[in-house]
């Protein structure tokens, strides 16, 4: 298995570079250890589209950030992923917290950041009747807006496999090779590829790839944020992405409308050692209420669906790092991609791009690129007359086995047709177990289909890879 270009990590990053690729004539493998793409840090991103002023523009994740927001329209009506410009909120409470609104506007304005504005008191409640009546004024972006992570990775590997790129999943690098022009990377569980070209996207884990290839020695800063998914029904439900004034390290908690109804507060910002702690703790619960009640009073406790923690990729120089190796040959770092790194992963891509161009990899556009994927019909978008005439096609989309989100067997089915055969990956896919009752009521019924569908014993389906087994001894 020769490759012209290897990227290690099918996070969001990985996977928006890979899309990109495959529109060239190129031989490309996507690399990844965990058994399915987005498993890593961006199966628990906020999934908000930011706007581009938190940054000033001598970042470079700033520059990428903005240029980034720009370019989901058009990925959008190509990949079908849920997405919408619900805009974003910047609220102040007190006079000292409008000084640092002026400045997050100048910056947006500097950036380039398209009808971003500064709002009184009346107007700022006006956009949002939600928020806390104590409010005194605010920042507004309009071109902000919210995205569902998974389904936005799993579309760009889907194009990106359509196009010719290999997915190696349950690849973890454990050795590598320089002889000749090419590496030779190994994996733990025995397989290897060769390649001329590697691009390490290894999110928390970049540090380590890089000392793998004989790269730069730099340390990832593990950072992790614990964050509430509370109900449809939830009365403090905003319309808007809100923001408090940002503190040093941290945009600060949130309150997050999400793309599919439901409704997220967080994350915190914690520094760690452990890159594999997603721990969740009643200290943090008690600090994000407060912070988020502070914003919008009529949010809850009781309204908690789940929680769930993720890992943000930080370095001390608090930017991207992005760029040729000075020490590995023909490797390129893409590293400390965290917040805004799901808003800039497009433009991160047409950025490696041109790195690797400098390092004079050939590439010449395929006439027969395909932008495209397949839209799956998902029966919640449906009338009941759409469904009916889908139903008469394919009697699966009649099951319904998750109520709480509207999934149909169908639906499930397509999943697994998909390479998407652990219950999380069925989730993050399709929805299901992804409402109210998070899969007390589906899990069983997808665990069936999944069996049915793939020959593996229902004790042999994971819950995500490796020992994450649902049922424990054999049925």
């Amino acid at each position: 298995m020769k490759y012209d270009v290897a990227i290690i990590g099918a996070g969001v990053s990985g996977s928006s570079i890979a899309r990109k690729l495959s529109s060239y004539k190129l031989d490309v493998a996507l690399l990844d250890k965990e058994c399915d793409v987005s498993f890593g840090t961006s199966k628990a991103n906020s999934g908000i589209i930011h706007a581009g002023f938190h940054s000033n523009k001598k970042y470079l994740k700033s520059r990428l950030e903005v240029l980034g927001n720009s370019m989901f329209d058009r990925l959008q009506t190509e990949l079908g992923f849920p997405f919408k410009r619900v805009g974003i909120l910047v609220v102040a409470f007190k006079e000292e917290d409008l000084k640092t609104i002026e400045t997050l506007y100048s910056q947006g304005v500097e950036n380039g950041v398209p009808y971003i504005q500064i709002c009184g008191r009346d107007r700022i409640m006006e956009l949002e009747p939600k928020l806390n009546s104590d409010v005194i004024g605010g920042l507004y972006a309009p071109t902000g807006g919210i995205i569902e992570p998974y389904r936005f990775v799993f579309s760009l590997v889907e194009s990106a496999q359509k196009n010719g790129v290999k997915l190696h999943l349950n690849f973890k690098v454990e050795k590598t090779v320089f002889e000749n022009d090419y590496h030779t990377i190994y994996s733990q569980n025995g397989e290897k590829i060769t390649t001329k070209y590697v691009i390490n996207a290894a999110g928390v884990y970049a540090d380590e790839i890089s000392k793998l290839f004989g790269g730069e020695d730099f340390n990832i800063i593990p950072r992790k944020g614990e964050e509430y998914l509370l109900d449809k029904n939830s009365a403090g439900f905003p319309q808007k992405v809100i923001f408090p004034v940002p503190a040093k390290n941290s945009k600060g908690i949130l309150v997050i409308p999400t793309v599919e109804g439901t409704m997220m507060v967080g994350p915190t910002a914690k520094e760690i050692t452990d890159k594999e702690d997603l721990s969740t703790s009643s200290d943090e619960l008690e600090t994000i209420f407060q912070f988020a009640k502070r914003l919008v009073p009529a949010i809850s406790e009781k309204d908690i669906i789940t929680q769930f923690a993720g890992i943000r990729p930080s370095l001390e120089t608090n930017d991207f790092y992005i760029e040729h190796s000075k020490k590995a040959k023909n490797f390129i770092q893409v590293a400390g991609i965290q917040s805004p790194g799901l808003t800039a992963s497009p433009a991160i891509a047409e950025y490696v791009k041109d790195l690797l161009k400098a390092l004079n990899c050939s590439l010449e556009e395929k006439k027969d690129f395909d932008p495209y994927i397949e839209h799956i019909p998902r029966i919640r978008n449906y009338s009941i007359y759409e469904v009916d005439e889908l139903v008469t096609k394919n009697n699966q989309y009649g099951n319904i086995v998750c109520r709480c989100e509207n999934i149909s067997e169908a639906e499930i089915v397509e999943a697994i047709k998909r390479g998407h055969t652990t219950i999380d990956g069925i989730k993050f896919f399709t929805r299901a177990g992804m409402g109210r009752c998070q899969g007390g009521f589906c899990s069983y019924k997808i665990l069936k289909i999944i069996s049915r569908e793939t020959g593996l014993g229902i004790e042999e389906i994971t819950k995500r890879g490796g020992e994450s087994f649902v049922i424990k001894g054999r049925l």
